[in-house]
């Protein structure tokens, strides 16, 4: 499998990422009632089987279980598995040492002395500045506990500052983790995407589905009603699945060309802007190998703009 490299650094992973938000999640995702460990562990070993080994978790996903979760299904493999985590800048977290405190227990989580990717959650500035954040991560890789740092859900002037600190130690920003799809392409005029290309910064896309509605299950034609938080999510009401009609229309028009689904497209798409990662959400092993089929086949570049054009309302 082709393999892409986070920022300027020296770490080679597979070109989609696997997201596990819902793993041990009970406040969003139900984890405990319609799935659990046994139908995620599935889904960790499917993804080894389809040479996918990069993963990305956080603390707060079901508050450490999902990095818990990870860890054990890591000793398990004799693969080289590429995890990335998060920090969160919580209110209370307002020096260096609770940046390491917080990656030591991510660690003891996952069962490892060193993660390949470590991230700010979100950028929380009112009690810690982004000089001590940095310089506490920068820190934490020169020690060897993290391969590389990156940030998420920052703005294009909160990347480069976080890329300017760092660079002042010697050391590259990896990646900013934000939201990116045919729907949500907002990163583009925001000039974060322009930026991170300048930067030689990765872009890791979550919700690169757009929570599903790319893959075409919650179309107008379709019997499938939206449930759990899509229930009360606008963008799936009868107007907005109308309106992005024309999208999945093409990705199906397109999918039938190589025999694809309308998501395996849509992620493809998103490869195809180079470096940009889709993360994408999994609970099953039957849904693992639905996004393996995103790759080892390639959009033209006809396609590629066919699929620019029709999104460009979602610039916005």
């Amino acid at each position: 499998m082709e393999s892409i490299t986070l920022g300027q650094n020296a770490i080679s992973v597979t070109p989609l990422c696997l997201g596990t938000w819902a793993w041990g999640d009970k406040l969003f995702w139900n984890y405990g009632n319609d799935y659990g460990s046994e139908q995620v562990e599935q889904a960790f070993n499917a993804a080894i089987e389809a040479g996918i080994t990069f993963f990305d978790t956080a603390e707060v996903y079901g508050l450490g279980l999902s990095e818990e979760l990870l860890g054990k299904f890591i000793k398990k493999t004799d693969k080289q598995v590429q995890i990335a985590t998060k920090f969160g800048p919580l209110p209370w977290r307002f020096s260096a040492q609770s940046v390491s405190d917080a990656l030591t227990e991510s660690l003891k989580r996952l069962q490892l002395e060193q993660v390949a990717l470590y991230q700010v959650h979100w950028p929380f500035t009112f009690f810690m500045s982004q000089e001590t954040l940095m310089n506490a991560l920068a820190t934490e890789v020169e020690k060897g506990r993290i391969k590389a740092i990156g940030v998420s859900n920052y703005s294009q002037s909160q990347m480069q500052e976080a890329h300017q600190i760092l660079a002042r130690r010697g050391i590259s920003l990896a990646v900013n983790q934000v939201r990116y799809s045919l729907l949500t392409r907002q990163v583009e005029t925001q000039g974060i995407i322009t930026t991170a290309k300048q930067l030689g910064i990765t872009i890791l896309a979550y919700s690169p589905l757009a929570q599903g509605l790319l893959t075409g299950k919650y179309a107008t034609d379709s019997n499938i009603n939206p449930t759990g938080a899509r229930k009360i999510d606008p963008r799936f009401n009868k107007d907005n699945l109308q309106k992005i009609e024309p999208v999945i229309s093409l990705l199906r028009t397109i999918g039938e060309k190589y025999n694809r689904t309308p998501a395996q497209v849509a992620l493809n798409w998103l490869i195809a802007q180079g470096n940009v990662i889709p993360i994408s959400g999994v609970k099953t092993a039957e849904q693992v190998k639905q996004n393996a089929g995103a790759l080892g086949w390639k959009l033209s570049d006809d396609e590629v703009i066919q699929l620019d054009e029709i999104s460009r309302p979602w610039l916005n």
